[in-house]
């Protein structure tokens, strides 16, 4: 799980840093820096969804950790397999509760207007039909793309960067994969994509979580010639679509 690996190369940094006061006063690059470090181990945190009163137990390892004098209440070597499996645990919980609780945002999308559902759970719902070729799965597209949570929030969007994407077809999310396929250059659509054909119960944390469902608005904009494929943006989430804050595949 990458995510242990990143909670523990990110406490081993604590380790060799002081400790920071309750209200540090972030006025140098390297305070800002040190800071960082936190919203870093906090963002590696999350799957494990601590509590609050859990969440004072990491602060204690930390403390007993960053003083010389002080010894660890246990040994990391005997914890570390632990880590792993707490931290898989977890992100089931979690993923089983958000899949739950989209089930209602589903249903209501597979409702709308002209929406379609295949047997793989993706809706599909078509916002302007193109007139031009449409993709294979072996193909490399080239789209313009807006990722959002069930709750509205943007995960990643090429619109916002305003920089359309490239990325190999069978790189990306199955959602993806079988949602172009759908289109044809020149149209928009909306793909809504449950986790089974997204990311699954691992998510792609700190943006999405473990089960949850998501939401694209793409527009394929051309199918680049057989030559060109390979070159281009990484393919969201490394076998997704846009990935937060990349081209799909190396996330979704």
């Amino acid at each position: 799980m990458k995510t242990i690996g990143r909670v523990v190369l990110i406490l081993s940094l604590c380790l060799a840093v002081p400790a920071l006061a309750a209200e540090p006063k972030l006025e140098t690059e390297d305070q800002k820096t040190i800071y960082a470090i936190g919203l870093a181990l906090a963002q590696s945190l999350q799957p494990y969804n601590l509590t609050p009163a859990e969440l004072e137990l990491v602060k204690a390892g930390l403390t007993d950790g960053l003083n010389e004098n002080a010894k660890p209440k246990v040994d990391l070597k005997d914890y570390r397999p632990k880590l792993q499996q707490l931290g898989q645990d977890r992100a089931k919980v979690s993923a089983e509760k958000e899949k739950k609780e989209a089930e209602g945002f589903l249903d209501k999308m597979a409702k709308e207007k002209g929406a379609s559902k295949t047997d793989s759970g993706l809706i599909f719902i078509p916002v302007k039909e193109g007139t031009g070729p449409a993709p294979q799965a072996t193909d490399t597209v080239k789209v313009n793309y807006h990722g959002t949570l069930r709750d509205g929030t943007v995960f990643d969007s090429s619109v916002e960067r305003g920089t359309p994407a490239t990325f190999p077809l069978n790189r990306v999310i199955p959602c993806w994969t079988e949602g172009l396929q759908k289109m044809k250059v020149g149209g928009k659509a909306k793909l809504i994509c449950p986790s089974a054909i997204a990311y699954g119960d691992r998510g792609a944390p700190p943006k999405i979580k473990p089960g949850a469902p998501l939401v694209f608005e793409v527009e394929l904009m051309e199918i680049e010639p057989a030559k060109a494929a390979g070159g281009g943006a990484p393919a969201p989430g490394g076998g997704a679509p846009p990935a937060p804050g990349g081209a799909p595949n190396a996330h979704p």
